[in-house]
């Protein structure tokens, strides 16, 4: 499968991702830290490295080492030192990252923890006075914790790294141009607690190439290790129950909210979370 990244189209900006207010002021606040693991889940091709690289680039301000270790390098940016995947090297995830540790870095990117041997060592370092950036392939944040566990990792550290996690998908944005009001069925309206909005959907014309589509925008929750998160951690609790014990609004709950405001279609929310 080839991916095409389209750098030049990309904006790099944690404000221009389609995160709420609220939340890109919580995130901030864990980037601020000097120390801690933050990781970012979705499936291939959600958004994810933009969202880490959008981190970064607030980051860079030139009086720290930020060093990446990524698989493959994606973003060329300056005042960062960034490092490529080379198995038949010998250069993994694993063994990259104790080789970074050695230059004693303020600030660390790896590309994807796959393993738990890179696991262990990214907790590790988030507890050493290392922020460490990375991402996870779960489909919740809150599933990002049983997957860590599951992979070796100690509750009590796991509860000691991590003070935010994140998930997000990526959904088409509606033309400005042609997007045209739509009814929903009843059923759907109020399952979904439509009933009585107004929301759109796709029409198409010559700016969208007729596909009523133009753009994607991301759809985001995000899970803060409270102490109600932390007991459900220490306990080993399912991603579901950490879910509805954090109380925190969905990627669904983000989908219509951006359904509402006109930005995206609901099927096209429902097609990437189902």
């Amino acid at each position: 499968m080839l991916r095409i990244l389209d750098r030049g189209r990309v904006a790099l900006e944690l404000d221009a991702l389609g995160i709420n207010p609220d939340d890109v002021e919580l995130l901030r606040a864990a980037l601020r830290k000097p120390f801690g693991l933050l990781p970012v889940t979705g499936p291939t091709g959600s958004g994810k490295t933009t969202t880490l690289y959008s981190a970064l680039l607030e980051l860079t301000t030139g009086d720290r080492c930020i060093i990446t270790l990524e698989d493959p390098v994606e973003y060329e940016v300056q005042l960062i030192r960034q490092s490529q995947i080379n198995v038949r090297a010998g250069l993994t995830f694993a063994s990259g990252l104790r080789s970074i540790l050695r230059h004693d870095p303020d600030i660390i990117l790896v590309g994807e923890m796959r393993d738990q041997e890179t696991v262990q060592i990214a907790l590790s370092s988030a507890l050493t006075g290392h922020l460490v950036l990375t991402t996870l392939h779960t489909t919740t944040a809150a599933g990002a914790i049983p997957r860590l566990l599951d992979m070796g990792a100690e509750p009590f550290i796991v509860a000691s790294a991590i003070g935010l996690i994140a998930s997000q998908r990526l959904v088409r944005s509606l033309c400005p141009e042609c997007k045209t009001p739509v009814a929903l069925p009843r059923a759907a309206a109020e399952r979904f607690d439509l009933v009585g909005q107004q929301v759109f959907g796709p029409r198409g014309c010559a700016s969208c190439r007729q596909t009523g589509y133009r753009g994607r925008i991301g759809i985001f929750e995000f899970l803060p290790i409270d102490e109600n998160v932390i007991a459900c951690i220490y306990e080993r609790k399912s991603a579901e129950d950490i879910r509805r014990v954090s109380g925190r609004p969905t990627l669904l709950d983000d989908g219509l909210r951006k359904v509402k405001a006109g930005i995206t279609s609901l099927d096209e929310v429902l097609r990437v979370i189902a």
